[in-house]
């Protein structure tokens, strides 16, 4: 009989990860603010550092990956993720230039890259199949959860301390630090048998089982990428209308949609065609840009925000499952990492594409842009038919 309880390591991943969130939002959510009015950087110098930065990480997850299945370890390079992570919190708060943002965001994003694939292979060699779309929605809901306590923290601090934001950046160093005494004290990694030598993930012979299937999943989200630039420019729109201290709280709405999304549509994901349900999330980040392109006026701004947490909601956990299902299990760490690596290429021209379009063209051409790779994403959606996946 088939259990329908998910593991306790998944859950305790999960609180990692939102008690890390609740660090980064803290930061990543006044921080295009920061650049702007504290430092004097322009939208495509933010969408330059945003940019590098998240696909700095999607990027270094590759390497990490596929060592974690060199070596048939994964908390290891986990802990060094996070842990690297927490380190470079106090650097936003002393940083006099926008180069020294870049450098820490940039290092804060190698942590991420170094335990993102680890922690997802971990959360599928944990999970049984049947269970593994809840699961990934689980952790990704906790996640969220601190992506949007994090900005609500930063909003309180603001109006406290008057737009201090280097003491707000001294605040958010306390979650992190909390994030890795939990991973290292909760999580007890289950045993992966070595049968003989060590053989490199990365060879020909290896790369040749990632079959069709698992390079369309890989296609698939590289496109989506280019349709989902930084969310930094969610903060940039919302701070035509509000006051400075409130500019947070957009990205508060964008997660709370986030959370609510991400486990019942993880679930929905274990029993329902992933084709299906992935082509809604692209209709719906659609029409998020759509509206976000038609006015600043804050209640439309507040609209484009919730639908574009719902797409995520419905999206980031799935793509997470599609790759755990198409891959062997030997070489998970691997499989998420060239689908990271594609994703973070993407990323980066998407997002410095959008702070150019946004300082040549305006705000609406930027959400324009979005969604026409959105319709692009579609076609390739629809236009070809999936390779059968092997059963994992």
């Amino acid at each position: 009989m088939r259990s329908g309880r998910i593991p306790t390591g998944v859950w305790v991943l999960g609180f990692v990860s939102l008690l890390m969130d609740v660090s980064s939002e803290m930061i990543h959510s006044v921080l295009p603010l920061f650049m702007v009015t504290t430092l004097g950087a322009g939208a495509l110098a933010v969408g330059i550092v945003e940019g590098l930065a998240e696909s700095t990480a999607l990027i270094v997850k590759v390497f990490s990956g596929v060592l974690s299945d060199y070596v048939g370890k994964r908390k290891g390079l986990t802990v060094l993720g996070y842990a690297l992570g927490a380190a470079t919190k106090p650097l936003f708060a002393i940083a006099p230039t926008v180069g020294i943002v870049l450098g820490a965001r940039l290092l804060d994003r190698i942590g991420k890259g170094i335990r993102g694939a680890p922690r997802d292979a971990m959360v599928a060699d944990i999970t049984p199949p049947h269970l593994r779309g809840a699961a990934f929605g689980l952790r990704q809901s906790l996640d969220t959860v601190g992506a949007f306590t994090g900005p609500l923290l930063a909003v309180a601090l603001m109006l406290l301390w008057a737009n201090d934001f280097r003491r707000v950046f001294w605040i958010a160093v306390i979650p992190a630090a909390m994030a890795v005494a939990l991973l290292v004290i909760g999580i007890r990694e289950p045993e992966h048998p070595q049968s003989g030598a060590r053989a490199n993930p990365i060879s020909r012979a290896n790369l040749s089982r990632l079959g069709g299937a698992y390079w369309w999943v890989v296609a698939l989200g590289a496109v989506i990428s280019l349709a989902r630039f930084s969310e930094a420019f969610l903060v940039l729109r919302a701070s035509g209308g509000v006051a400075l201290a409130l500019v947070p709280l957009v990205m508060v709405a964008m997660n709370v949609a986030y959370a609510g999304a991400a486990y019942p549509f993880g679930a929905l994901s274990d029993r329902v065609s992933h084709r299906t349900l992935l082509g809604g999330g692209l209709v719906v980040l659609l029409v998020a840009d759509l509206v976000l392109a038609s006015s600043d006026h804050w209640a439309v701004v507040l609209a484009g925000v919730v639908l574009w947490g719902v797409h995520l909601g419905i999206t980031q956990g799935l793509l997470a499952t599609m790759v755990a299902n198409t891959a062997p299990s030997d070489l998970r760490g691997t499989a998420y990492g060239f689908f990271n690596l594609a994703s973070g290429i993407f990323m980066l021209v998407a997002s410095v594409g959008a702070g150019w379009l946004w300082d040549r063209l305006g705000p609406a051409y930027t959400f324009y842009a979005g969604a026409v790779f959105c319709l692009a994403a579609l076609a390739l959606l629809v236009g070809r038919q999936q390779p059968r996946a092997a059963m994992p």
